[in-house]
């Protein structure tokens, strides 16, 4: 099983993926790709039509989305665990996961993940919007699994939901920004987990600027 992709400072749906992989314990290979080079899109080029990563090759079949690709995994190797076993709830951890997919357009454009830095931004209304209805999702999950002082995912065990949110708890400390006692309870959660810190160090050590993702002045 192979899986392409971007810089780990930067490419947030990468992450996604990769974590899934990770936290699922399955074997597999990653190939990083440097972001905005000609090397780039010249080895996506045989691999998927979108040019893009995360893409997971798992012998004939490619999967060339992150929440495909977390689906994907879900279905073949982890027989449906990797979403809450009570419909109810794996109903709403899906709309949960789909919601962070299609959405936050503002948060995703004003806020670029970026593991290495330390930043202040000046955040637009449609900003501050996305990031008061992200910090409602937090606590409101912490406050059903009953975990709003220690923290735990956001339904009890880890899920997709857990694993499409954990970019923007890493740009939520890149960029300083406030959150309530629930949310900070989960976001340091999820920075405990040791895949996650796997990811981290292997982004503190690269030195590759790509100059869109650089947003805001340092802290």
């Amino acid at each position: 099983m192979q899986l392409y992709i971007g810089n780990k400072n930067y490419s947030s749906w990468s992450l996604r993926a990769w974590l899934m992989l990770a936290k699922s314990g399955i074997s597999f290979e990653e190939t990083q790709l440097e972001l905005d080079t000609e090397h780039f899109y010249q080895a996506l080029k045989q691999v998927t039509p979108t040019l893009k990563v995360p893409t997971l090759v798992d012998g004939d079949v490619t999967v060339w989305d992150s929440l495909a690709i977390c689906e994907y995994i879900n279905e073949t190797y982890l027989n449906g665990s990797g979403w809450p076993q009570e419909p109810a709830q794996r109903a709403k951890a899906r709309a949960l996961a789909c919601e962070m997919h299609s959405g936050f357009m503002a948060l995703r454009n004003e806020m670029p993940m970026n593991i290495r830095a330390k930043r202040m931004v000046e955040l637009s209304s449609a900003a501050k919007k996305d990031i008061a209805r992200i910090d409602d999702i937090f606590s409101q999950c912490m406050q059903a699994t009953q975990s709003t002082d220690k923290g735990s995912w956001l339904f009890g065990q880890w899920s997709i939901t857990d694993m499409m949110f954990a970019p923007v708890v890493m740009r939520l400390i890149t960029y300083a920004i406030e959150m309530s006692a629930p949310s900070q309870a989960y976001m340091k959660h999820v920075l405990a987990c040791p895949d996650l810190n796997r990811w981290i160090d292997a982004a503190l050590q690269e030195t590759q600027i790509v100059a869109i993702d650089e947003a805001g002045v340092e802290i």
